[in-house]
């Protein structure tokens, strides 16, 4: 199964689970693509199966500007392809942000249920207010990632 993660990020720590998310799914026998300057066409070639997006939140609960101008593409196009895939979301915040935290990810998670991408595990939630360790932090839910994938 190919998995494309898309990703989103502003200092580089969603990327940086992004890229982990990536060898543990490629571990586990699935061929992960993550491309963090990812085109539209870019995601269309690799032909995905299943998608991940991890991404940061900013501003008032925006996605970081390295992921808006695929975000855009995707909800202009909304490519009927995708309907009924399986995808999931990793979403980086900050909790004492309130209603904001994690807004990005939220973002995510609606984009997704535009293009009927279906949610196969509830979005993750990784608070840098509590985290030092984003991608071991992500690790378990991750490891149910690959579970529900395979499933």
């Amino acid at each position: 199964m190919k998995v494309a993660i898309l990703s989103g990020s502003v200092y580089g720590t969603a990327e940086e689970v992004a890229r982990h998310a990536m060898d543990i799914l490629n571990v586990a026998g699935f061929e992960a693509w993550h491309n963090p300057r990812a085109s539209l066409a870019d995601v269309q070639a690799f032909a995905p199966d299943a998608f991940l997006a991890v991404t940061s939140t900013t501003g008032m609960g925006e996605l970081p500007d390295n992921l808006m101008p695929l975000y855009s593409t995707i909800r202009d196009q909304l490519p009927a392809a995708w309907r009924g895939l399986p995808g999931a979301v990793i979403g980086l915040g900050d909790a004492s942000y309130g209603d904001t935290f994690c807004g990005g990810g939220e973002q995510m998670r609606e984009l997704f249920g535009e293009l009927g991408v279906r949610e196969v595990l509830p979005m993750l939630r990784l608070d840098a207010s509590e985290s030092v360790t984003p991608e071991a932090d992500a690790e378990p839910w991750l490891a149910e990632l690959v579970t529900a994938l395979r499933g």
